[in-house]
């Protein structure tokens, strides 16, 4: 009887470890169903994973902001950036005709696009892009004849919340414009040139149109080497005249400052 009862003693106790195990690993389960649902990892992302994430996401955002490519458009360029310091990023579409009578025959008898280009700012509105401003043909073609030099580059650059449309023209110099959102618009606040010989600057100005003032800078040593620089500033004092809207503007190749 004795011998029974430590058989029946024996059986309860590995039955009761079993119950404990099994309780612990729907334990466990349960916890990592938790985790699931309210959204947490249960496992480390794969790199595969990852980059697979990424590209539908850049995927998505190509269909967003080509619905606001209107018709008879290409996009041309996209820079992204907080443009109102909400931070939220922001977009700058470039973007350039495609009219068949666009493409013509360059001195060289090759045929080139000489389609317009223009652009479009979209604010991101918590994730749902809004048009800020748009001008479809403000910008002439990157392969306008430059004469016995190259035509010049554009290049667009957000920062500290303002737009520059700087236009590179290589041992030439360059020139900017500097745009800020206002009155429901990208407002042209400011201007930079500088014209150069090589790395002898020749020129500069700066124009500030907020203050209406303009600043020109003269090298009174132009034959000399870069060290040889030598400045003399004029100060000109602006009319007051209404800032220039992006939207407005009808050829920058033809904006006078």
């Amino acid at each position: 009887m004795k011998q029974f009862c430590k058989v029946i003693l024996c059986l309860s106790c590995v039955a009761f470890v079993l119950s404990g195990c099994r309780d612990k690993a729907q334990s466990k389960a349960d916890a990592a169903d938790s985790l699931v649902s309210t959204g947490q990892t249960v496992k480390p992302v794969s790199k595969s994973e990852k980059e697979e994430d990424i590209h539908k996401y850049e995927v998505a955002d190509r269909q967003r902001i080509t619905d606001f490519i209107p018709k008879g458009y290409k996009l041309f360029n996209k820079i992204s950036g907080d443009l109102n310091k909400d931070g939220y990023i922001d977009c700058v579409l470039i973007i350039k005709a495609t009219r068949k009578d666009g493409f013509v025959k360059d001195f060289k008898d090759e045929v080139v696009d000489r389609n317009r280009r223009g652009i479009i700012v979209l604010f991101n509105k918590e994730g749902v892009y809004e048009v800020a401003s748009k001008n479809y043909t403000c910008f002439s073609s990157e392969n306008e004849d430059g004469g016995i030099y190259f035509s010049p580059d554009l290049g667009v650059i957000i920062k500290d919340g303002k737009l520059y449309l700087h236009y590179y023209y290589g041992r030439y110099g360059y020139w900017e414009y500097c745009f800020r959102y206002q009155d429901s618009d990208f407002m042209l606040i400011g201007y930079e040139s500088s014209s150069d010989r090589g790395p002898v600057v020749l020129r500069k100005v700066s124009v500030n149109f907020l203050t209406r003032v303009k600043y020109v800078d003269e090298n009174i040593n132009p034959e000399g080497e870069e060290e040889d620089e030598e400045f003399e500033r004029e100060v000109i004092k602006l009319k007051k005249r209404p800032l220039k809207k992006l939207s407005e503007i009808a050829d920058f190749d033809e904006l006078e400052i």
